[in-house]
């Protein structure tokens, strides 16, 4: 049987996340629901029904079909409110994740779906398809889809109060920069094997489209080797932004033309950076939200400490498991480079510095933080700090006018 392949199953996590997957489902389930009533209508005693006011029904799904249309485009309209907050207020990088929120998901889906129960379920009742057992059995299925709408109101309203706001922004992308940084830290080269410079092959695969690496299927490219006791060297990583003259891989010069279409097709190429494989680009996001703080015409120095601190929280993922052992490689045929601590440490530490060196606060923040990363692990932080802090310093001297604060920022850097 042929197995999926994990770009198969990142475009299938993809599709699930998206709103109108779950909204379908739910419509699907509330049509069933109404339908169900009324198979089991038979087995429920006319007089029985008759006397436990089953014909209120009809009321009650009109009041639940106009009701649940209204809560709907209520709730539509806060999703794309927030959506544009959050791109105009924060970053237009994040809104993905705010669109993929799976709660904002599950209470629409849930309002769609009582909706749709309710207006087949008139529909059924004004073509007489249920009798006094039928209504019965519906007006039960109708006061199970009440308490769940009841529950997800609340929920609702819970997430209501914090959607689109920036701590919550920041605190969606710290969380898929972290995922992102720790499974790259379990698997450093994606399955695969150190890249070999003095054996890597001369013939490049080059890039047949223009966009950014979102993803590349290392058993696509096993697949390619078709079994042939060669290697393949993996030229770009997630994140990377490649044309038609960039190199993708390095293989063998004898490769046939199939099997370099089918290399080609292991890297996923779009318009713009995902976050699964690029724990680069999180940091990137979050060093983005930071520096929008600090300008004088924002002047919010909390969100941009507050971010600082989601940083550490983020790179402290990147710290080795002393009692973990090394992965075994999955595809020893490739090779795949590693993550650069220097360019995790340039990609949020850099652009806070720029924007932040005429704030005393932000300086010696980010020389703490650079401190504990290096104090958590010396042999993996150590350097990249060390230049970053120099960095913090030299920016802070170029921008603080008063003495005292460049001494305290110069205080702290690491040597």
């Amino acid at each position: 049987m042929k197995t999926v392949t994990p770009r198969w199953r990142l475009i299938l996590s993809r599709t699930l996340r998206q709103a109108w997957v779950r909204a379908a489902l739910y419509c699907v389930g509330g049509v069933l629901a109404a339908l169900v009533a009324w198979r089991f209508q038979f087995h429920v005693e006319e007089n029985f029904a008759l006397s436990v006011g089953a014909d209120a029904v009809g009321n009650v799904l009109s009041i639940l079909a106009s009701s649940m249309l209204t809560v709907t485009t209520f709730s539509l309209t806060v999703l794309v409110s927030a959506l544009g907050s959050a791109s105009s207020g924060v970053t237009p990088r994040a809104t993905t994740l705010w669109s993929e929120d799976r709660r904002a998901h599950d209470a629409l889906a849930t309002f769609l779906g009582a909706f749709m129960f309710s207006v087949v379920g008139i529909i059924a009742l004004s073509t007489r398809l249920y009798g006094p057992g039928g209504r019965l059995v519906l007006l039960g299925a109708t006061v199970v889809v009440i308490g769940l709408i009841v529950v997800t109101l609340l929920r609702w309203m819970q997430q209501l109060t914090r959607f689109g706001r920036v701590g919550e922004t920041i605190r969606l992308v710290e969380h898929a920069a972290a995922q992102a940084l720790r499974a790259r830290r379990d698997r450093p080269h994606l399955g695969g094997i150190p890249p070999d410079p003095a054996h890597r092959h001369a013939r490049p695969v080059l890039s047949d489209r223009i966009g950014y690496i979102q993803h590349v299927d290392l058993s696509s490219l096993t697949r390619a080797l078709d079994g042939r006791d060669v290697m393949l060297d993996v030229a770009v990583l997630p994140g990377a932004f490649v044309h038609k003259a960039t190199p993708l891989a390095f293989v063998d010069p004898d490769m046939k033309a199939d099997a370099l279409a089918a290399i080609r097709r292991a890297f996923l190429i779009a318009d713009d950076r995902a976050w699964e494989q690029d724990p680069r680009f999180g940091l990137s996001v979050l060093a983005e939200i930071g520096s929008k703080a600090l300008p004088p015409t924002a002047a919010d120095y909390g969100t941009a400490i507050a971010v600082i601190g989601a940083g550490l929280r983020v790179l402290s993922e990147w710290v080795p498991d002393p009692d973990r052992p090394p992965p075994e490689p999955e595809h020893p045929r490739i090779r795949v480079p590693a993550l650069s601590t220097e360019d995790l440490i340039a990609d949020f530490f850099h652009p806070l510095a720029r924007e932040g060196g005429g704030i005393v606060q932000v300086g010696v923040r980010l020389q703490k933080v650079l401190a504990a990363l290096r104090s958590l692990s010396p042999e993996r932080f150590s350097v990249a700090a060390g230049r970053a802090s120099m960095l913090v310093t030299e920016h802070a001297d170029f921008a603080l006018l008063v003495p005292s604060e460049k001494a305290a920022v110069e205080a702290l850097t690491l040597r």
